[in-house]
């Protein structure tokens, strides 16, 4: 072996590594910049499932960075109103949002397709719909007109209908009912003689207490029992027609999205689809024990009559029909979201439907065990 060769080599390999080191350390620091935003929530911390959304994503996002991207957490009213983050998103003021787009349907209908809209899609239908069937591309193709990014985060499943202080027997019922609702729900029922109102969730029962409202819906028997409902309002309807899954969201200022390097942009993205599967499992495991025990506390249930199921359906038709008329950004997203509805639920009365409604029927019968 020529040992000056071999000097020279091992020198300029010895140069190699530590020029490597040298160069490398600048390069990693580049790729991972420490980012720091804030998150306004539109719920308050005693919703643990829905506000937990939120401080999950931004854990997740901790620990896949290696803490290099830190976002806090904000509950309702902390930095801005509940039912006002989106605009602080969209403003500047902070970064991020965890809220339901159709807080915002007073601005454009458009908004409520990101969130619920009556007689929409289940949870399961919801989700193939929007990760597999173009649905988020559709949204944010229309949500960038808003400087914003739109990324699911949560799913409630099918909401109950509401905390009512009187029995709704039939269509005329609803006449001159005040009721918390939110969404395009609200025009649906106006057209049935209800008066809307739109009010954020921590407020709702002093909004029941004093009669402010005389029905007010929110979410499911586990959020329903910790704002205490059944108190104020004993009859308890199902199903929320207007709401057969709820997609919360993150919306993300769409400048500083874009400003996000493309490894932490699939960090937020992979950790908003985690918390929209574990915030369904969350309400799955807790909703049951939580409507037996309001039950238990005196909340009556009951169903919708079908005459007003029926009257509903028409009168939401009739507001797709009108929004149609004048707003191409709705319909374009619309017309994609019930063609899928028509082909999901020809599908899922075939497998899912026999299947639920035979073991449905087996539980009923006390063949499940259980209580």
């Amino acid at each position: 072996m020529n040992r000056r060769r071999f000097i020279r080599g091992g020198a300029s390999g010895a140069l190699g590594v530590a020029g490597v080191s040298a160069l490398a350390a600048p390069a990693l620091a580049q790729s991972a910049p420490k980012v720091r935003w804030r998150c306004a929530s539109s719920f308050p911390k005693s919703l643990d499932a829905i506000y937990g959304a939120a401080e999950d994503v931004a854990r997740y996002v901790r620990e896949a960075s290696d803490g290099a991207f830190e976002i806090q957490t904000f509950p309702a009213g902390e930095i801005v109103p509940g039912l006002q983050t989106a605009d602080a998103v969209s403003g500047g003021t902070v970064e991020m949002c965890h809220t339901a787009s159709y807080y915002s349907v007073a601005k454009d209908p458009t908004w409520a397709l990101g969130a619920a809209v009556p007689f929409g899609l289940n949870a399961r239908a919801l989700n193939a719909w929007l990760h597999a069937g173009g649905g988020l591309d559709l949204l944010n193709e229309f949500f960038a007109t808003q400087g914003l990014h739109y990324l699911p985060g949560g799913n409630t499943g099918t909401q109950m209908g509401g905390w009512f202080r009187r029995e709704i027997n039939a269509v005329q019922d609803l006449k001159g009912l005040k009721i918390r609702v939110a969404g395009l729900a609200g025009q649906v029922l106006a057209k049935l003689g209800a008066a809307p109102q739109q009010i954020a969730g921590g407020e709702i029962y002093q909004a029941l207490e004093h009669a402010t409202v005389d029905a007010a819906e929110w979410i499911g028997p586990y959020d329903d029992e910790k704002l205490g409902f059944v108190k104020v309002a004993p009859f308890y309807y199902y199903p929320g027609w207007w709401e057969g899954s709820l997609s919360l969201c993150f919306f993300v200022n769409k400048a500083e999205h874009e400003k996000l390097p493309a490894a932490y942009r699939s960090i937020l993205a992979t950790a908003s689809r985690a918390v929209t599967l574990e915030m369904l499992a969350k309400y799955d495991l807790k909703n049951p024990a939580a409507l037996k025990r309001l039950v238990a506390a005196g909340a009556q249930l009951r169903p919708f009559p079908q005459d007003v199921l029926n009257a509903s359906f028409d009168a939401a038709n009739q507001v797709y029909g009108e929004i149609n008329g004048k707003n191409a950004a709705f319909k374009k997203i619309y017309d994609s979201m019930m063609a899928f509805r028509a082909e999901t639920y020809l599908y899922q009365q075939v497998p899912e439907y026999t299947f639920d409604t035979f073991m449905m029927i087996k539980q009923r019968e006390g063949a499940l065990g259980g209580r």
